[in-house]
């Protein structure tokens, strides 16, 4: 009897010692979760801040890319009344253009000057005309076709090159008929060059709305 008794006292005395070991490890293992979860927050917070300083640096570059975009050499010229038929050699005429009234401008060195655009800085432009012909003229034979042609003058070439030409023919003999044609194309063009626009016959150039007949480029 004596040795069931002293069986119960040390059954009853461990699993009070295992009950304590538990009670004890609560606490432990709180902290350990807490401490596991942490990190995770941390790197949430890290990828948060990362992704904000992304933003804001990716907002400060496309201002920056705007910014530069602004202070590129551009120009648009329109069309005025040709006073007279300007020509190069045995080239077609030259013409002449509006660069402060109205839709034209120059701007950041892209300059004109003697019925040419002068380039300022070295780059690839992209260089465009448009010229609207029209007619009949009175007393005055028509063609059968007119063209448009940008040409580029530079110190290191004694002759002008052309960068882009169009024709087109003329079908409405004897009615009254406009006819636009517009050029454009990327170009590489050295600081000093000089753009110009040669057309067939300057006579059919329509000069009287400056959104027909135009011409202009910018640094891109």
């Amino acid at each position: 009897m004596h040795f069931r008794e002293d069986m119960r006292r040390i059954r009853c005395a461990v699993l009070l010692c295992l009950l304590s070991v538990m009670v004890l490890m609560l606490p432990t293992a709180y902290l350990l979760v807490g401490n596991l979860r942490a990190p995770s927050s941390c790197v949430e917070q890290v990828t948060e801040e990362r992704g904000s300083r992304f933003l804001k640096q990716r907002a400060l570059d496309t201002a920056t890319v705007t910014l530069a975009s602004a202070e590129k050499p551009r120009a648009h010229l329109t069309v005025k009344k040709q006073n007279a038929l300007k020509t190069m050699g045995k080239h077609m005429p030259i013409l002449q253009w509006e660069d402060k009234r109205g839709l034209a401008f120059t701007k950041n060195n892209l300059s004109y000057s003697s019925s040419s655009l002068v380039i300022p800085v070295s780059g690839d432009y992209y260089v465009y005309a448009q010229v609207t012909f029209r007619g009949p003229i009175e007393n005055y034979s028509e063609p059968s076709s007119v063209t448009e042609i940008i040409t580029k003058v530079t110190d290191s070439y004694p002759e002008p090159t052309r960068l882009l030409t169009g024709t087109k023919t003329l079908s409405e003999s004897g009615k009254r008929w406009f006819q636009p044609i517009y050029l454009g194309a990327v170009v590489s063009l050295e600081a000093g060059d000089k753009l110009m626009v040669n057309v067939s016959d300057i006579r059919l150039v329509d000069y009287t709305k400056e959104h027909n007949t135009f011409f202009g480029a910018f640094l891109l």
